[in-house]
């Protein structure tokens, strides 16, 4: 892995963390957002589209593309493996969980 990609890395899980931290501009101390009781689930394209009927592997590349929905990059190039939240799929979709 190069620096840059360790780089873009590091960008796409804080770009994750401060979605589910609260930061107040006037007082710049964290706030956490609270937590509830279900742990993040995280699904692979291929699980994504098995979970919603009529959804293509390609629509869900698509929307991880236009930032549409919340993901994260494990690994590079052709092996690495796009990691989708269970939680922004489906808010995204109108489909409550």
């Amino acid at each position: 892995m190069t620096i840059i990609q360790k780089n873009e890395l590091i960008t796409q899980v804080t770009q994750l963390l401060d979605k589910l931290i609260d930061v107040d501009a006037e007082n710049p101390t964290l706030t956490a957002v609270p937590f509830t009781d279900k742990p993040l689930e995280m699904l692979t394209v291929k699980e994504c589209a098995a979970l919603v009927e009529g959804l293509s592997e390609h629509t869900v590349r698509q929307l991880c593309a236009q930032d549409k929905i919340a993901h994260v990059r494990a690994g590079a190039g052709r092996n690495g493996k796009i990691l989708v939240s269970k939680v922004s799929l489906l808010k995204y979709l109108g489909i409550a969980s």
